[in-house]
C-alpha cells in the first residue's frame, strides 16, 4: 500500500561508494497528519506503518537504517550494525561499517550528512537549537576524525529545515543563540526576531575545518512537501540517510 505516491529521495554527493540523500513526504503508507513517508516512531502514527517506510526508505539507499532516540543533545553514537529500534540516546551517528545504514529524523531541525569516502566514515547529526549552541556539529567532525577520517576530505550535505525568515523566536533567545554561534540572528519575513539554524551549521561546519559543504536551500515551514512541526504540530518525521555501500577505496 502506498498512501503518498512514488518515493521522492533527494539524492547528494558525498563521494563514491557513499549513498546519501534527504527524504520527503513522499512514498510511504502512513495516514493522517503523518501522510505518507513519516519515519518516526514516537509521532502517534502506526508503528508497522512507520517501520515499513524506514524499509522502503533503506531500498533507496541499499542499506537498513538505524535511527535513535534523539534529544537536542551533542553526544555522537558509533553504529557497527544494524539496529531496527535501537535505545541510546544521542543526536549524531557515526558508522564505518559497509552495509549499515544511518539516519537523521527532523520536521524543522537541520539535518547533516557526512562522509570522508576515502577513509570509509559516514556520519549524521540532528541541529536543532540545542545541539547547535551544543556543539553537535564540531562533535561529529572529531569523531570522524577520531575514526580515521581527515577533515579536508570530508564532505557534507545540509538538508532542509526551517529558515530564518520563519524560525521566530524571542528577542532574548535569538541574543543567546547569537553569541553561542555568531551569524544565526535573523529577522522573519513578518518582521520579528528569528534564528537561522543552518546557518550555524554552515558557520560550524566551515570553522571545523570542512569545505565541501552543499546546502537545500527548501524551507520546511513553507514546503509542504516536507514534515513541519512549527506549521502542523502534530505530524510526521523525514529523514537524511547515508551509508557506505561498498568496501572503503585503497588508500594505496
Amino acid at each position: 500500500m502506498n498512501a503518498g505516491g512514488g518515493l521522492d529521495v533527494l539524492g547528494v554527493d558525498l563521494g563514491p561508494g557513499v549513498s546519501a540523500g534527504f527524504s520527503n513526504r513522499s512514498g510511504g503508507s502512513s495516514l493522517g497528519p503523518h501522510t505518507s513517508l513519516n519515519l518516526g516512531y514516537h509521532v502517534g502514527d502506526d508503528w508497522d506503518r512507520a517501520y515499513a517506510n524506514r524499509q522502503v526508505l533503506g531500498g533507496w539507499l541499499r542499506a537498513p537504517i538505524t535511527m535513535t532516540t534523539q534529544v537536542h543533545g551533542a553526544d555522537v553514537a558509533h553504529v557497527d550494525r544494524y539496529r531496527p529500534n535501537m535505545k541510546r540516546k544521542a543526536d549524531a551517528l557515526l558508522s564505518t561499517t559497509p552495509g549499515v545504514g544511518i539516519g537523521v529524523m527532523v520536521a524543522d531541525c537541520v539535518p547533516v550528512l557526512l562522509a570522508d569516502a576515502r577513509a570509509g566514515v559516514v556520519a549524521t547529526a540532528h541541529a536543532g537549537r540545542g545541539g547547535l549552541v551544543g556543539g553537535v556539529v564540531p562533535n561529529v567532525v572529531a569523531a570522524m576524525v577520531a575514526h580515521g577520517a581527515r577533515v579536508p576530505s570530508i564532505r557534507a550535505a545540509i538538508g532542509p529545515s526551517i529558515c530564518g525568515r520563519c524560525y521566530e523566536v524571542p528577542e532574548q533567545l535569538r541574543t543567546e543563540v547569537e553569541t553561542a554561534v555568531p551569524g544565526t540572528a535573523g529577522e522573519t519575513s513578518w518582521g520579528t526576531p528569528s534564528i537561522d539554524i543552518a546557518a550555524g551549521v554552515l558557520s560550524q561546519l566551515k570553522a571545523a575545518g570542512v569545505q565541501r559543504i552543499s546546502r537545500v536551500d527548501d524551507c520546511t515551514y513553507e514546503d509542504e512537501r516536507y514534515f513541519s512541526y512549527r506549521r502542523d504540530g502534530v505530524t510526521g518525521r523525514f529523514a537524511g540517510v547515508v551509508a557506505l555501500i561498498g568496501p572503503a577505496p585503497s588508500h594505496a
